[in-house]
C-alpha cells in the first residue's frame, strides 16, 4: 500500500493542485488528509477538491478546521489571536451546513497498517489533541509517554508546518510538513509512505499562486501571498515555537 499524507493545506489551492497532479504519477492507494484543510484564502475550493478525490481518502481533524466550524457557530475559542479572528470568521462563512457536519465528524486519529512498515498512526498535532506543539528539537523524554503507548511503528503528524523525521523511544515520528503554508523554504510539502517513508516537496508557480490568492476576498490575502513567495526561516520558527512546545 502507498499512502500520500497531505497536511496543513490551509486553503492554498494552487499548492494542492500541484501536489494532486504529481500524485497521478505516484499511483497511491490511499490519501490521508491530516488536518487544517482550512483556514486560508481558498477554503471552499480546497474542500471541494479533497471531497472529490477519486482515491480512497481518510480525514483527521485539525485545529484550524475545528475553529473554522466554531467561528461559523459563534463559538470560536478565545485562544485565536485578535488579528486572525476576522479571517477565521470569513472562512467559517464559506462552510455549508453539510461541510460543518462532515468536518465535525473527522476523528482525531487514524490508524492504518502498511506492509513493510507496520501500524501507522496519523494525527494532526499529537494523538492527545490537535493543538500541542512539539518540534524536531523537543526532548524525547517529553514525547515517549505520548507515543510509546500507541505501539505503532510510525506516527505521522503536522501542525507546526516543518518537516522532520526522528526517533522517539520505540516510535518513528515524522512531520509531513505543510502543503499550503510551510515554515520552510517555499514549496508544497507532503509525505509518501510505502514501502518506505519519503519526505516530499513539490515546486509550483509561486508568483501565479500569490496572484490568485490576492484576487480572493480573504482578509489576510496579501500576508498569505507574501508567505507563499518567501516561506520562512526554519531555525527562526523553531526558536519561536520553543516557548510554546509541550512541557
Amino acid at each position: 500500500m502507498r499512502i500520500a499524507a497531505l497536511y496543513d493545506i490551509h486553503g492554498n489551492l494552487p499548492a494542492l493542485e500541484a501536489v494532486l497532479l504529481e500524485l497521478k504519477s505516484e499511483r497511491v492507494d490511499r490519501i490521508v488528509i491530516g488536518g487544517d484543510v482550512i483556514p486560508g484564502p481558498m477554503p471552499r475550493e480546497c474542500l471541494d477538491a479533497v471531497f472529490a478525490l477519486d482515491v480512497p481518502t481518510r480525514f483527521i481533524i485539525g485545529n484550524g478546521d475545528r475553529e473554522s466550524v466554531a467561528a461559523n457557530r459563534g463559538t470560536m475559542s478565545s485562544i485565536i489571536p485578535a488579528f486572525f479572528r476576522e479571517a477565521m470568521e470569513w472562512n467559517g462563512k464559506q462552510l455549508s451546513a453539510e461541510d460543518e457536519k462532515i468536518i465535525a465528524a473527522w476523528p482525531l486519529v487514524e490508524r492504518i497498517t502498511v506492509d513493510g512498515i507496520g501500524d501507522v498512526v496519523f494525527c494532526h498535532a499529537t494523538p492527545r489533541n490537535d493543538t500541542e506543539i512539539f518540534l524536531s528539537t523537543t526532548d524525547a523524554s517529553k514525547l515517549t509517554p505520548i507515543f510509546d503507548p500507541l505501539n505503532a511503528s510510525l506516527v505521522v503528524c503536522g501542525h507546526t508546518h516543518m518537516q522532520f523525521d526522528r526517533q522517539v523511544g520505540r516510535t518513528r515520528v515524522v512531520n509531513a510538513g505543510s502543503l499550503g503554508m510551510p515554515f520552510q523554504k517555499p514549496g508544497a510539502y507532503w509525505l509518501l509512505i510505502g514501502p518506505g517513508v519519503e519526505l516530499r516537496r513539490t515546486e509550483y508557480d509561486l508568483q501565479q499562486a500569490a496572484g490568485r490568492v490576492r484576487a480572493t476576498g480573504y482578509p489576510l490575502a496579501d500576508d498569505f501571498a507574501t508567505k507563499i513567495l518567501s516561506g520562512a526561516d526554519e531555525a527562526e520558527t523553531t526558536a519561536k515555537f520553543a516557548a510554546a512546545e509541550l512541557k
